[in-house]
């Protein structure tokens, strides 16, 4: 999707869900202003109701914002941590 920005992996498997975030006000009918650090200070803050999800409480499903930067062009840098297998063809 188009101008769509994906947190953590690329592809299919990407989390589609980042937070939880706190609810700052609410715009209009459906649209809601969420807190966001400043890490994320290049994203747009208001989302409509569809976009939010509930938040349940289950630390698993969060994803954390260290390493998370958001550049200016609302792009980012993935980084490898650890190298899991590797295969020598002859």
């Amino acid at each position: 999707m188009k101008g769509v920005m994906r947190f953590g992996k690329k592809g299919k498997l990407s989390p589609l869900y980042v937070g939880p975030y706190q609810i700052l006000k609410r715009i209009g009918k459906v649209a809601y202003e969420l807190d966001f650090p400043n890490e994320l200070a290049p994203v747009d803050p208001k989302f409509h109701v569809f976009m939010l999800k509930k938040c349940i409480g289950d630390p698993v499903s969060i994803i954390p914002l260290e390493g998370l930067g958001v550049d200016e062009n609302l792009s980012y840098e993935e980084v490898p941590i650890e190298i899991l297998d590797r295969e020598a063809k002859r």
